[in-house]
């Protein structure tokens, strides 16, 4: 006889296809097709979807309240530091964009354009914002005077569109969510102090709650902002190994202020004109999460951007005892742990109609950090049993002890993730002295390439033709000099080169 079938399947295909759960198994694995896994994390998890509109996404519940989190954190970052935020319009005048030549020249392929409203032809033309430098410039013309006006600190939650041509969910998308922070200053120093402020704002939080490893440092003139003197960026690795840049900080010098007429009288009575900064990150982010910490079965999450940090799941077959103890203590031990964790932070799951198996794969599958157990045998015993997402592990852990012991065990899966991706990122971090070695350990190893670098912007461009590198940063940790790998000029910056997201 042959195998037994179900639904067309030879059963023992189909176990195959099924995880130790007997869920399905919908996820490619990462090792045999990165971006393919990428985008079932993102479907399993429920984060986006694809929009209509080509390039465009709809950012889904989960993936809106993982966004609420991050938001969070970074608005009271901003707000720490002495920042407001307002809302500035999404259309400008195409006539704006042409102010600053460099701003423009950066943008202009990938600017959506307005030239019809109201059933009539637009006498001029209005921009989609790309980005936010030109309207912000102008409106702060009007607000600033005197050296009394001064600093403006504002920022800004909004999407902005860039036309894309090679969307991938999260990581780019024509239309995203983002912050775009911008000031204006009364003198250089004070801006490019708050450039640097912003840069180690983003630092910290991507390190202390995203659990991300970044590297801080600044751009090389190839990589700056269109209009920028100087830009500074926090990078990434991910587990494929390319590099993801995950927020930037711009000294605009007095580029725009110039362009837009922010000036103002100084205390001598002299008209000066403002120097300016603006720095944002965006749902990017959440692609960054993705593919730092996700696996094989889903989505990954460090508990402190996690919406739901513990799923509590009462177990049994028996109706009446769910309903009579196990249920109402589940209940209890909610309320216990969201007194120490915050309100909406513990899911009760009541999914009764689902097997335990496929219960416990749904809230692995969207990265719940902690699942919480409580069959028959743990009501009897008072306790619950812990499962870690990050490992696998399982703890079993006392009813009267749960408020103590679930925040301790969710600050370590917290440390684990930036760990295990620090030690990833240093594992693959190589030295180069010389371009021969650049192109082989690149083809051969991947990941972080180091080494000191001061060739132009022709250098730069040679190199990415030739490998698909490109200079990530100057790291600002390092400051050491040496003898440049590419043109073998001395006095050369430390620099990482990487192929990018």
């Amino acid at each position: 006889m042959g195998s037994k079938r179900w639904r067309g399947f030879p059963l023992p295909i189909l176990m195959s296809l099924m995880g130790e759960n007997g869920m399905a198994k919908n996820i490619t694995p990462r090792a045999q097709d990165f971006s393919q896994w990428y985008l079932d994390v993102i479907r399993v998890a429920g984060l986006a979807d694809y929009a209509p509109v080509r390039g465009c996404m709809v950012v889904r519940p989960t993936g809106y309240s993982i966004w609420e989190v991050i938001q969070k954190h970074f608005d009271e970052g901003f707000k720490e530091t002495g920042h407001v935020n307002a809302y500035f319009p999404l259309l400008i005048p195409h006539s704006f964009l042409e102010k600053e030549a460099q701003h423009v020249e950066g943008f202009a392929p990938e600017c959506a354009v307005v030239t019809h409203a109201g059933g009539e032809e637009l006498e001029e033309p209005l921009v989609v914002r790309p980005t936010s430098e030109t309207v912000i410039g102008h409106m702060y013309s009007k607000w600033v005077q005197s050296w009394r006006d001064l600093p403006l600190l504002i920022n800004q939650w909004c999407s902005v569109m860039r036309w894309e041509k090679r969307p991938r969910l999260f990581l780019r998308t024509s239309e995203f969510l983002w912050q775009e922070g911008h000031t204006a200053h009364a003198t250089r120093d004070e801006a490019m102090e708050e450039t640097l402020t912003m840069l180690e704002v983003y630092r910290r939080i991507m390190v202390e709650e995203l659990a991300l490893p970044v590297v801080a440092g600044e751009k090389s003139e190839g990589e700056r902002f269109p209009g920028a003197d100087n830009t500074f960026t926090c990078e990434a690795m991910m587990s494929d190994k390319k590099a993801l840049q995950a927020g930037t900080s711009h000294f605009l010098g007095q580029n725009f202020a110039k362009a837009f007429e922010i000036a103002f009288q100084d205390q001598d009575g002299q008209v000066q004109f403002a120097w300016t900064t603006s720095w944002g990150v965006s749902t990017r982010l959440i692609g960054a999460l993705i593919m730092t910490h996700a696996d094989d079965d889903g989505l990954v999450l460090p508990p402190h951007v996690a919406p739901v940090k513990v799923a509590l799941l009462p177990i049994s077959t028996d109706e009446e005892r769910l309903a009579s103890d196990l249920e109402p203590k589940a209940r209890e031990l909610v309320t216990a742990l969201e007194a120490r964790l915050g309100r909406r932070s513990v899911a009760l799951d009541t999914q009764y109609h689902m097997r335990p198996g496929d219960r416990f794969f749904s809230h692995l599958q969207k990265g719940v950090p902690l699942r919480l157990e409580l069959g028959e045998r743990e009501w009897q015993e008072g306790r619950v049993r812990a499962v870690r997402r990050d490992t696998g592990e399982k703890i079993d852990l006392p009813w009267d002890r749960l408020a103590e012991e679930v925040p301790a065990i969710l600050e370590q899966i917290q440390q684990n993730l930036y760990q295990r991706a620090l030690e990833f990122r240093l594992a693959h971090t190589h030295d180069v002295s010389s371009f021969d070695q650049f192109r082989s350990t690149l083809e051969e190893k991947g990941g972080f390439l180091r080494g000191y670098f001061a060739g132009t912007r022709e250098d730069e461009k040679a190199i990415k033709e030739a490998t698909g590198a490109t200079v990530r940063c100057f790291p600002l940790e390092d400051q050491s000099t040496g003898t440049c790998f590419y043109t073998g000029k001395p006095g050369a910056r430390r620099a990482l080169f990487a192929k990018a997201y």
